[in-house]
C-alpha cells in the first residue's frame, strides 16, 4: 500500500477537492437521481452480466483474504490478454494506485517528473507531494497531443516523463511513433509512464504491448474503471518489465479486493465486450460532436475516448454552474492551461441528446 504520507488521487477525489475548494456543499456535492452524470468518464452502462455474477459468487468468501487464485488467474488472463508474460503484469487498485506508485519510484528531489498541461492531475500531484518538481510542458496547439521533443528538452535529468494517451481532458491521442521518439530520446536511466486507461475505446489492441515485451524503460498502465464500468469496483494493473516493476511495489496496495479481481477477470474473458462497447461509445460521441459543428460550438478536435473539451468563450465555471442547474453534470473542475474550456464525459445517446439540448440552451 502507499507509505504513510503518500498522497492518492483519483479522477472522483480530484472533483471532490474541486467542490472544496471552490466552497461548493463542502466537497459533498449532492447529484440528483435524474441527472446527466457525465462528469467523471464513467462508462454509463454497468459492469457486464458476467462480472456481476462473478461478484455474486466469490462475496460470500470475503471472509478470506485469498480464497483460492482469483489474484494469479487474473494476471494470467491480463497476460494473455496483451501477449506478455505473467511477471510483467501488476495488479492495483484502478490505475491510480500503480500511477502514483511509478511516478514517486521513478522520481526524486533530484529526478524531476515531466507531464502535460493538460493532462490528468494525478501523476504530477503525487510527486509534488513527495517534493519532485513536476514540468508541465503545453499540449501541441495543431493537435492536443504530447509535445515530448519538448519534453525531453524540459529536464536533462528527469526521472520520468508521464504520457497519457488518449487525454483526459482532452481525449485527444499522442502517436506511437511519437511515444517511441521519447523512448529513443529521453534521458539515461529515465521512465515513461504511458497511462492507457481510455485505450480501448479508440484501438483493439496497443502497439505499446510490444515496447514493454522489448523490455524498453515503460511502464503502462490500465484500468478496468472506464470500458469496463468498474469505477466503484477499483481494479487497474501496471505492464513492464519485471525489474521496474519491482521498484514500484512498496508503493503499491499489495492485497487486492477479491471482487474486483473476479470482475475484471470475467470482463476478460466477455468476445467482443470491446469492440462492443467501443461502438456504442463511438456513435454517442460523433453524434454529439456533430452537433456541435453544427451549432457552430467550438470543441477540441481529435477526440478518440469518452471525453473531449468544449471551448465555452467564457469562464468555464460559469458553463459549468449552468449546467448543473440544468442537472447536466460535466467535468467539475477546470483545467488551467484551458481556462475558457470544459471537458465533457460521453454517456449514452439519450445521455448526450439531454446535454447537447443544455448546452445549446446555455451558450445560447
Amino acid at each position: 500500500m502507499l507509505a504513510a504520507g503518500a498522497p492518492f488521487f483519483t479522477e472522483a477525489s480530484l472533483a471532490q477537492e474541486a467542490t472544496t475548494r471552490q466552497g461548493r456543499g463542502g466537497g459533498q456535492r449532492v447529484t440528483p437521481p435524474d441527472a446527466v452524470r457525465i462528469d467523471l468518464n464513467e462508462y454509463p452502462e454497468g459492469p457486464h452480466p458476467e462480472a456481476v455474477q462473478a461478484i455474486a459468487n466469490v462475496a460470500r468468501f470475503g471472509n478470506r483474504y485469498r480464497p483460492t487464485r482469483e489474484q494469479p488467474d487474473l494476471v494470467v488472463a491480463i497476460a494473455e490478454t496483451e501477449g506478455l508474460k505473467t511477471n510483467y503484469v501488476s495488479l492495483g487498485i484502478g490505475s491510480s494506485d500503480p500511477l502514483q506508485a511509478a511516478a514517486i519510484a521513478f522520481t526524486s528531489p533530484t529526478r524531476s517528473l515531466v507531464t502535460a498541461d493538460a493532462t490528468y492531475e494525478s501523476a504530477g500531484r503525487a510527486a509534488e507531494k513527495m517534493g519532485v518538481k513536476v514540468h508541465r510542458i503545453p499540449l501541441r496547439a495543431t493537435d492536443y497531443a504530447h509535445d515530448v521533443r519538448a519534453m525531453v528538452k524540459a529536464d536533462p535529468n528527469a526521472g520520468a516523463y508521464y504520457v497519457c494517451s488518449p487525454n483526459n481532458p482532452t481525449g485527444t491521442v499522442t502517436s506511437f511513433e511519437d511515444v517511441k521518439w521519447l523512448l529513443d530520446n529521453k534521458p539515461k536511466g529515465s521512465i515513461v509512464i504511458l497511462d492507457e486507461a481510455y485505450i480501448q475505446f479508440a484501438i483493439e489492441h496497443s502497439p505499446a504491448m510490444e515496447m514493454v515485451a522489448a523490455d524498453k524503460d515503460i511502464v503502462v498502465l490500465r484500468t478496468f474503471s472506464k470500458i469496463y464500468s468498474m469505477a466503484g469496483i477499483r481494479m487497474g494493473a501496471a505492464l513492464a518489465r519485471p525489474d521496474l516493476l519491482q521498484k514500484m511495489r512498496p508503493w503499491s496496495a499489495s492485497l487486492l479486493p477479491i471482487t474486483g479481481i473476479v470482475a475484471a477477470t470475467a470482463s476478460l474473458k466477455v468476445k467482443d465486450l470491446r469492440a462492443t462497447r467501443r461502438k456504442i461509445n463511438q456513435d454517442a460521441r460523433e453524434n454529439t460532436l456533430a452537433f456541435l459543428e453544427a451549432k457552430n460550438i467550438s470543441y477540441m478536435k481529435g477526440p478518440k475516448c469518452n471525453n473531449f473539451m468544449i471551448d465555452v468563450k467564457r469562464p468555464g465555471m460559469e458553463v459549468i454552474q449552468a449546467l448543473n442547474d440544468k442537472k447536466v453534470m460535466i467535468c467539475q473542475r477546470m483545467f488551467p492551461a484551458y481556462p475558457n474550456h470544459v471537458r465533457v464525459g460521453v454517456g449514452s445517446m439519450e445521455e448526450m441528446a439531454k446535454f447537447q439540448k443544455a448546452i445549446y440552451e446555455v451558450l445560447a
